[in-house]
């Protein structure tokens, strides 16, 4: 286990030398972080998980055993990835070409999936590419996106639609004493919806 500048990498970890680490980083135990990965400062890459080529994550994310993150996946800053979660970056696979030929990386063009800061992505959910997941939005277990998800939404289901409100404790929201108002149990931040958007009041 290596430990310059605070970055751990278990010697069962395969980390390319290409690929930058932010200070307090932690790679487990078979984890593949890829050429030209860019990792923040304290991110976690739990035992198994995947980061592929160039893949961006900001500071303090973190992602679960076996997680997929596939390239040209983005990720901002406390970004939770959760076990067995596949970030895909294909729009239309295939193995081979229609003329039966391997298809090659020259064959087709990646597209990602963009995550932004805070938000939570639970265990064996998919993110079909190409979805932004809002800031501080939550996709429950199990979910496969396949259209953008707003900040602050609760998605579920196959396909995933919005069955709620979190705030950025991650807990679900509830209603306010006005119309189109929604609030923290956690906290009490008090939270505005317009147009099918959720935006936090200001003081």
């Amino acid at each position: 286990m290596s430990n310059d500048r605070g970055v751990r990498v278990v010697d069962s970890a395969d980390v390319s030398a290409e690929a930058s680490l932010g200070e307090g980083t932690s790679i487990w135990h078979l984890a593949q972080v890829r050429e030209n990965a860019q990792l923040g400062e304290n991110c976690i890459v739990g035992r198994g998980a995947y980061i592929g080529t160039g893949v961006i994550m900001g500071d303090n994310c973190k992602v679960q055993n076996y997680a997929l993150v596939y390239e040209p996946a983005k990720l901002g800053d406390g970004v939770f990835i959760g076990p067995a979660v596949v970030l895909t970056n294909d729009t239309y696979p295939r193995a081979i070409n229609a003329d039966g030929t391997i298809k090659s990386a020259h064959d087709w063009e990646p597209v990602g999936v963009t995550i932004e800061r805070g938000a939570a992505i639970g265990a064996r959910s998919t993110c079909v590419a190409p979805v932004t997941i809002g800031a501080w939005a939550t996709v429950a277990a199990g979910a496969v996106v396949v259209k953008d998800v707003p900040a602050y939404a609760l998605v579920a289901g196959v396909p995933a639609r919005r069955i709620g409100w979190v705030g950025e404790s991650g807990v679900p929201l509830t209603a306010g004493d006005e119309d189109n108002t929604w609030v923290c149990p956690a906290t009490g931040t008090r939270y505005i919806e317009t147009d099918g958007t959720l935006s936090k009041e200001t003081v």
